[in-house]
């Protein structure tokens, strides 16, 4: 895929207003439920499997086991319509805007997860702990820079 020219690139309102993400994978986890779910992966979150699409392969290049990474997930169980959370869903906190917050339920439901890298297996990276439940789709991995 060719870089897009001067001429043919988007304005910035157009490119905000048709933003879309493409998949790269999917978390394969014990993990069925939200309910299942650790609110973060360092309250018992267990290991996971990303399965990244083959068109992504050349993109794993230099990821070895041992590596911190941050795995950008889409909640696709999120309800996108809320703006507004008492925080980790105890009723004694008051409510809160979610942009203030750690939850799924926002109008773009994005995960963040630092994770380490325990295995990789072709088109498969084990890493954890991770939170996410089996089947949420994985946008895109960054490297921690520390």
């Amino acid at each position: 895929m060719s870089e897009p020219t001067r001429r043919n690139r988007p304005s910035p309102r157009a490119a905000a207003a048709t933003a879309r993400l493409r998949p790269i994978g999917v978390i394969r986890s014990t993990l069925r439920s939200r309910a299942q779910a650790p609110r973060q992966g360092t309250e018992g979150a267990p290991d996971a499997w990303l399965e990244l699409h083959a068109w992504t392969l050349p993109g794993l290049s230099g990821l070895a086991a041992g590596d911190e990474i941050i795995v950008i997930t889409w909640f696709h169980r999120a309800r996108r319509e809320v703006l507004r959370v008492r925080p980790r869903s105890d009723p004694r906190n008051p409510l809160t805007g979610v942009f203030a917050t750690r939850s799924p339920d926002r109008p773009n439901p994005l995960g963040l997860h630092t994770v380490t890298v325990r295995a990789v297996d072709g088109r498969r990276l084990r890493v954890g702990p991770i939170e996410a439940i089996d089947g949420t789709p994985v946008v895109d991995l960054k490297p921690v820079l520390r």
